[in-house]
């Protein structure tokens, strides 16, 4: 089986239906016109630090797959930290960027990174794709946030890879029905502290909706982006995503766009703009011109829940960080990133900081399921 693997500098260089054509329909963030948007916007170029090095496979004149990468000449907008790798490298003489990097830029988002066809044996793609990605040029190369699987078979293609653990906290259906079903799988103490907080947003006059595809219209995006940006401000940094990033997943997206949009005296106070899968809701902007009690909880986590439950999607992914998260039915999960660091001195170096990590990730992951808000005789797993 022959293949022919290229780069690209540009998701322009690709045609979207060739690249969708691989992508499976639970994974918003890796079709051609995210990815498209984030660098036609100004997001992703090498001016702030990302420029695109995408890898495809062909077999003839048919892709038969592709992943996302890029150089990066830092570690912002990532969310699996290697600062200190960094500087420990740099410190010892290295020049540790530009590393390479496989993700989604900005987007702390389990998913596939390597999309496959079906048509191939996968473990020959990524025996061609190693080559490229372990470039011995470059300090590393980097796989954030993909699924088990995909790990697996990365570490399978390339031994000398280094796992990562990490830990994020997403919802699951087991079954609920609707929002009063899912309260009833918890608790008692807990299912009176939800229901108070939704009541306290109502008590102070603020109404939510969620507007769908083509129901989020400019008036609608502007006012959102407006509460991006003081989420960003209050913390004295400007937003990593510009304006037409949003404008340009409004016309190539819409179908996976949710906007979740709070009012109060009838007019727009704050918002959570989320996409969504065949199977997932992922939660991922949100801003607020207002400070209200329970807020941002019934904004960004319940109604996404009542979303998921509406809608038959059985999982929700509300963003990274946060043990807040736990006490309001977000199970944790644990996640894994793959590192290929180029010397071999540096290599165990990290190898042991990872394996030192892991004890605590491992314990801190079986410390929150234990902290769970659900009833034992109900399975969220």
């Amino acid at each position: 089986m022959r293949f022919e693997v290229r780069t690209i500098a540009s998701m322009e260089a690709v045609p979207a239906l060739q690249w969708n054509a691989l992508i499976d329909a639970d994974q918003p963030f890796l079709r051609h016109e995210f990815l498209h948007a984030l660098e036609a916007s100004g997001a992703v170029t090498s001016a702030t630090g990302w420029t695109p090095a995408h890898l495809l496979v062909w077999q003839k004149d048919i892709l038969v797959a592709a992943m996302p990468r890029y150089y990066k000449n830092h570690s912002r907008g990532e969310y699996v930290f290697d600062w200190s790798w960094a500087d420990a490298w740099e410190r010892a003489g290295g020049d540790y960027y530009p590393k390479a990097l496989t993700a989604i830029p900005y987007t702390p988002a389990p998913g596939t990174r390597t999309a496959i066809s079906k048509r191939v044996e996968k473990p020959a793609v990524f025996a061609a794709l190693a080559q490229y990605c372990c470039d011995e040029s470059l300090s590393s190369w980097h796989l954030l946030f993909a699924e088990n699987r995909e790990v697996d078979a990365w570490k399978a293609a390339v031994p000398e890879l280094i796992e990562r653990q990490g830990v994020q906290f997403q919802w699951q259906d087991s079954g609920f029905g609707d929002f009063d079903g899912f309260l009833a799988a918890m608790s008692s103490k807990r299912r009176k502290e939800i229901r108070r907080e939704r009541r306290r947003v109502a008590e102070q006059g603020i109404t939510l909706s969620r507007l769908t595809g083509d129901e989020i219209g400019p008036a609608a995006l502007a006012h959102f982006y407006r509460c991006y940006q003081m989420t960003y401000l209050e913390r004295g940094q400007r937003p990593y995503l510009p304006f037409d990033f949003f404008q340009r997943l409004q016309r190539t997206l819409p179908e996976a766009l949710v906007l979740i949009q709070a009012r109060a005296e009838e007019q727009p106070v704050a918002a959570a703009l989320c996409l969504q899968g065949s199977k997932t809701l992922y939660g991922r902007y949100w801003g607020s011109e207002v400070e209200a009690d329970c807020l941002h909880f019934e904004t960004c986590y319940y109604q996404g829940i009542e979303h998921c439950l509406a809608n038959g999607l059985t999982r929700f992914d509300p963003g990274t960080q946060g043990e807040h998260k736990l006490m309001r039915g977000f199970a944790p999960r644990q996640l894994r990133s793959l590192h290929y660091i180029v010397n071999p001195d540096f290599r165990r170096a990290v190898s042991h900081f990872c394996t030192q990590e892991r004890t605590h990730i491992e314990a801190y992951y079986r410390h929150a399921q234990e902290r769970l808000p659900f009833r034992h005789d109900v399975n969220v797993s």
